[in-house]
């Protein structure tokens, strides 16, 4: 990719703008770098940024600058923040659809966050809206007639599986088993969200496992929100012999009970893989790292390439293929009005075998062109890989330095582990699209950072909890800059948002079954001074 001296100069110039605070002047660390302590570097020494402003999580790694990907970096950028359209005349942001959840990244990720919370009508065009409908049977497995991540939206001439226009969002308040109330008066509320979908807002059978019918009475609906996408990389540095490891030490610990659907005696029960042949997948098998049910393995091959493609539904040379159910493109390909205009839109479709097995056959074909180009593929995971971590803030402050010793003393940082250290950072990719070491994007060898996540997957057994009841325990760092760099009035923690403060997210946890019991039941006994130093602790990582 060739580059004009305007361009140069235009990046160099948006490097600084994003250095630089919201007075003008560009935030330093508060003394050089060889004296600052390991406990500001977040991300380490290549993954960290020195940078408080709203752009906080938009900053490229020092590796990403050290490696001279700086370009490379800022034109995926552009791929994450710029709209797609239906364009199919080969321009960079063409190829939506024919089903969409989102018409851009950021859509999801304001300010490259985690997602904030919303009310009412499920809006998912207001950027913002993180969340994704999770709609499963009785027995929490998806619904085979809608994707894993349900998608709201099409293009001409197909029609949306589900109207989103009838999804509504409620919040109904919780009282806890201690009246929401600590021992010394001080109260907070909680609340949590209720999803509501009208048997008429679909457009696909409720189908289940085999194809069997589900009930609408019986369908189960919960949101889940967006995470941060910052540091993604480092936790992707991690090394699987150290992942395996913390496994081990907790279950030989035996404080709480391991999903042994993942891990037991040992042992790995299972881990990922890409065995599809129209993925160019290698097969070859790594611990589950991402997504708040360790859905997906190493980053190149997890949550932001696969959503990359399943938001947008646009193809590359490894995804020749939509994101799409059988389900659907049954229903499509039979109805008159999809059947009326298909022609229009996909004239090199017509075949001699008619329009019905035409569309049926295009929604489900695996041979589609790329409608991205592998240049810019490569653009957009080294911007992915290559989002920095906020420094941590305040870390010298008495207060903070308290509530850093309470946070360790009650039990927080067992499962909020702060500090590993990454391994060769061999890059894999179960894919197949990258080489094990490949040049092409950043790495993170060897690396002191502290993202506050073991990295395993707990039950905090809420009300209307999140599927399964296990969910991976969330990184903490630069969680206290969301609201900055979101424009929320709150603070939108958990996997659903419902926590709006600190506190209530540490509440959540407090459950009679919850792996956390303990923690919160010590929590508790703490002064309100040592509880708000906790917060403010937690606000500076």
């Amino acid at each position: 990719m060739k580059y004009s001296l305007y361009t140069l100069f235009f990046a160099a110039a948006l490097c600084a703008a994003g250095c630089a605070d919201e007075n003008g002047s560009s935030p330093k660390p508060p003394r050089t770098d060889a004296e600052l302590s390991d406990v500001w570097y977040s991300g380490g020494r290549l993954g960290t940024a020195f940078n408080t402003t709203s752009a906080a999580f938009e900053q490229p790694t020092p590796a990403v600058e050290n490696s001279g990907m700086y370009l490379s970096f800022k034109n995926g950028e552009t791929l994450f923040e710029k709209i797609f359209t239906q364009a199919d005349d080969g321009s960079v942001r063409g190829g939506l659809g024919p089903l969409y959840i989102r018409t851009s990244c950021v859509h999801c990720h304001p300010g490259y966050s985690h997602g904030r919370r919303q009310e009412g009508v499920f809006n998912t065009v207001e950027i913002g809206n993180g969340y994704l409908l999770v709609l499963t049977d009785e027995n929490d497995n998806y619904l085979t007639s809608l994707t894993g991540m349900p998608q709201t939206h099409a293009v001409a001439p197909f029609k949306a599986p589900i109207d989103e226009s009838k999804i509504t969002i409620s919040w109904l308040p919780y009282t806890d088993e201690w009246g929401n109330r600590f021992p010394d008066g001080e109260q907070y509320e909680l609340i949590y969200p209720v999803v509501t979908i009208p048997e008429d807002a679909y457009y696909v059978p409720l189908l289940g496992v085999g194809g069997a019918p589900v009930p609408h009475g019986s369908v189960r609906t919960r949101v889940e929100s967006t995470i941060g996408i910052y540091g993604t990389g480092l936790l992707d540095a991690i090394s699987d012999e150290d992942l395996k490891a913390e496994y081990a030490k907790q279950e030989q610990d035996g404080y709480f009970r391991l999903n042994e659907a993942f891990f037991k005696n040992g042992e790995w029960v299972k881990q990922y893989s890409n065995p599809r042949p129209q993925d160019g997948g290698t097969g070859e098998e790594h611990p589950f790292r991402f997504t708040y049910a360790l859905s997906r393995g190493p980053l190149q091959d997890a949550a932001g390439s696969n959503a990359f493609w399943n938001i947008t539904n646009v193809t590359r040379s490894n995804r020749r293929y939509h994101y799409m159910t059988a389900a659907y493109a049954e229903v499509a390909s039979k109805d008159a009005d999809v059947q009326a205009r298909f022609y229009d839109y996909f004239p090199d479709r017509r075949t001699d075998a008619g329009v019905e097995s035409d569309i049926y056959d295009y929604l489900m074909a695996t041979d589609l062109a790329p409608e991205i180009s592998d240049e810019y593929y490569v653009d957009l995971m080294v911007w992915h890989r290559g989002l920095a971590v906020p420094a941590a803030r305040n870390r010298e402050d008495a207060d903070v330095l308290l509530g850093e010793r309470k946070f360790a003393e009650i039990g927080c940082a067992y499962c909020h582990r702060p500090t590993w250290t990454t391994g060769d950072d061999r890059l894999t990719d179960p894919s197949g699209f990258f080489e094990d070491g490949d040049s092409r994007l950043p790495k993170y060898p060897h690396q002191k950072i502290w993202p506050y996540t073991d990295m395993v997957q707990h039950r905090l057994c809420m009300q209307n909890d999140i599927r399964t009841g296990w969910c991976r325990t969330t990184p903490l760092w630069g969680r206290g800059l969301h609201r900055k760099c979101t424009g929320s009035a709150e603070s939108d923690r958990m996997h659903d948002c419902r926590a709006r403060t600190v506190i209530e997210a540490i509440m959540w946890h407090g459950s009679a079954e919850s792996d956390a019991r303990r923690t919160v039941e010590e929590f508790r006994k703490l002064s309100s001074e040592e509880r708000d130093a906790v917060v403010k602790f937690i606000e500076s990582i």
